[in-house]
């Protein structure tokens, strides 16, 4: 089934719900009708996969009572009413029941769908430990492989290499282990995901001690981080016996080691944790680190495949997820200046082996008054207080040129000296207009022709004098050019921008270095209030090259009303780089984070001034741009990149570490892509 653009399940998502609710000790009867309310509520929410908590259908604190056969009985009956019922109900249930197998009892996730019971997973590890005292019920179900098991009138594949793969919902591989299975050193849902489960569910009872909370979620984010999965937990909560223990009903779903959703412990009702899981970015984990899949060669592990159709919605359910808008930025602000203060200590670092491995040079740097220099230079002086060394060796040069504002040189001369640089200024215009003239350029004449040869006239012979400066002085040259500029191609090559001796901002996004200066304002890593004023009066400036005089309404050449914004060619950037995902994918995520100014979080120390919104076809127009220019234009540039520290785990751009590609290129199945789609807002 075609499904329609607005849809989450078309982009590679699935809606997982990790649901607590209360229980009828022994009454499996009450409890079905409590499943089957949540499963309606889940069902109207569009959710793929209901998870429930373990031994939810007689409650898991019934102790002795299990063995009774009056219980045992309603268990059954119960599991056929379940079943019946989720003729009509779209999502997957997986419920927790004990289930009488030949002669032993096991404890067991039951799982059903679309009135069919697709299978039953026995626990696989029983604790009998501390508070616990299972193996005097429950027989350990990790020597039932290739079983199958009666229920009342129906009949199911038993074991625990059970994985159920929805046929029409590529990716989605569904596991489920109970509680003390993700307890042991390899739980049964390690060799699940490396047989191919992308989903992996765990039916807990957990009664809850000091600690035992942060204990759970510690497995749940350790192991869909190590298996490349999603990781849902669903524990019991209310109506649990309280003889002597208690349950707090704990619910979420990781992913990747991100944590998706939560739900607040102690409920007084039913609660669920519900995320739409990234199937694609499993898949696409899974592809790129390629000792996941030597490690199924390792442990060969066998698993028996039970296919089931979904039928997903065609309609726009929303999206149930995180989603930042600068994915290179997180919201969060203690996670925020985490990533700062090591983006900026890793660029410094890095500047400060190579000036030491070279014999010490005097670092030579071209200030514009921009943001990509300002920081540069940041990093250039807390690299020389590292090795003890003056900022006064820090050659900083201003280069004005036929475009160069008085606010961003004063700017560049301000910042300079607040640093304690040695700042100089030369004045290229006189170079740039010999050269002009030289190669017949209509400028020289007189003429307002302002072309690409132009500017980089200008851009080349900034790099010219700062490499003659470099060897006068005895120094290096330090690049300014950020992953951004690298993407897009914005850089003159060669003899210019994209030309220096160690590029320190080259793996480091845009969006991220206007938070990073502001991190280096707000905890004063190495600059003075004065120092702190200029840095804020940088963050304030407009992005510009300044190659291009201002035009009759006196505006000045603005970046990104040339090649678009750059938060959306970074939201491309990052999906691109990290995922490999599909343009069309990435169009529907950029909307849904862009779409609303008002909705969701803003990095901290976001101005309120600044957000803004992109609709759909903003998105789309600028999202062309990007894969022209990142996958048929950039390339060569960034063939010949000088050397850098990569940052970002989305990646770098270097073709000696994460992005190698060929110079010549296109753009083709991409554009392709993205036109099928959105067939009305892409160009031909």
């Amino acid at each position: 089934m075609s499904l329609p653009f607005e849809s989450a399940y078309r982009h590679g998502f699935a809606r997982i719900a990790a649901c607590t609710l209360p229980v009828a000790i022994a009454d499996p009867a009450a409890n079905a009708d409590a499943v089957l309310a949540t499963a309606r509520e889940c069902d109207a929410d569009s959710v793929a996969v209901a998870l429930f908590p373990e031994l939810c259908l007689t409650g898991y604190s019934i102790d002795d009572l299990v063995m009774q056969d009056a219980v045992l009985d309603a268990v059954v009956r119960a599991i056929e009413r379940l079943v019946e019922a989720s003729e009509d109900l779209f999502p997957m249930l997986v419920v927790g029941a004990p289930l009488r197998h030949r002669s032993r009892l096991y404890n067991c996730a039951v799982v059903i769908h679309r009135g069919e019971l697709l299978g039953v997973a026995p626990k696989s590890y029983l604790p009998t430990y501390r508070e616990f005292y299972e193996r005097r019920w429950y027989a350990p179900g990790d020597d039932q492989a290739e079983e199958y098991i009666r229920v009342g009138g129906l009949e199911a594949p038993f074991g625990p290499d059970l994985l159920f793969e929805a046929l029409d919902v590529p990716g989605l591989v569904v596991h489920a282990e109970v509680c003390e299975d993700v307890w042991v050193p390899i739980p049964p849902s390690a060799g699940a995901a490396l047989a191919g489960a992308t989903v992996l569910l765990n039916l807990s009872g957990s009664p809850i001690t000091i600690a035992r909370a942060e204990d759970r979620k510690d497995l749940c984010q350790s192991q869909s981080l190590r298996c490349l999965a999603a990781y849902a937990y669903a524990a019991a909560g209310m109506g649990e016996s309280t003889n002597d223990l208690s349950w707090d009903g704990q619910t979420m779903v990781y992913e990747g080691g991100m944590l998706l959703a939560e739900t607040e412990r102690f409920p007084d009702g039913p609660r669920r944790s519900v995320a739409d899981v990234d199937l694609d970015r499993l898949r696409q984990d899974r592809l790129r680190q390629g000792t996941f899949d030597d490690n199924r060669r390792t442990h060969d592990p066998q698993f028996r495949v039970v296919h089931f159709e979904l039928e997903p919605p065609a309609t726009d359910i929303g999206l149930r997820r995180p989603l930042d808008r600068f994915p290179f930025v997180p919201d969060d602000p203690t996670r925020l200046a985490q990533d700062c203060y090591e983006a900026f200590n890793i660029q410094v670092s890095g500047l400060e082996q190579r000036m030491r491995a070279i014999g010490g040079p005097k670092p030579v740097i071209g200030v514009s008054g921009g943001l990509d220099s300002t920081h540069a230079l940041l990093v250039v002086a807390r690299a020389m207080d590292r090795m003890g060394r003056p900022r006064s060796d820090i050659l900083a040069y201003t280069m004005p040129g036929f475009a160069t504002s008085e606010h961003t040189k004063s700017n560049a001369i301000a910042l300079a000296e607040s640093v304690g640089a040695s700042i100089e200024t030369i004045d290229i215009r006189p170079a740039a207009s010999e050269i002009l003239e030289g190669i017949g350029h209509p400028f020289a004449d007189g003429e307002p022709v302002h072309d690409v040869t132009f500017e980089n006239v200008q851009a080349g012979i900034r790099t010219d004098f700062l490499f003659r400066l470099a060897n006068q002085h005895g120094g290096m040259v330090i690049g300014t050019s950020d992953l951004s500029e690298l993407a897009l191609g914005w850089a003159t090559y060669g003899v210019g921008d994209q030309m220096s001796h160690y590029a320190v901002n080259a793996g480091v996004p845009k969006t991220l270095i206007q938070h990073v200066i502001r991190w280096v304002i707000a905890h004063r890593e190495g600059v003075d209030e004065a120092e702190a004023a200029v840095l804020q009066a940088v963050l304030d400036t407009e992005i510009s090259p300044e190659l291009v005089p201002a035009g009759q309404d006196g505006k000045m050449q603005s970046t990104e009303d040339r090649i678009g914004p750059y938060s959306l060619h970074d939201f491309a950037l990052f999906h691109i780089l990290r995922y490999g995902f599909r343009p069309s994918k990435i169009a529907f995520l950029a909307a849904a984070a862009w779409g609303d100014k008002d909705a969701g979080a803003w990095p901290p120390g976001f101005p309120a001034d600044d957000r803004f919104a992109y609709d759909l076809p903003t998105v789309a127009k600028w999202l062309q741009v990007f894969l022209r220019r990142y996958f048929a234009f950039a390339q060569f540039k960034r063939s010949a990149i000088p050397n850098g520290p990569k940052v970002s785990p989305a990646g770098s751009l270097s073709p000696r570490g994460d992005w190698r590609a060929p110079s010549d290129g296109n753009a083709t199945v991409w554009l392709a892509e993205l036109k099928a789609a959105l067939p009305e807002l892409v160009e031909e």
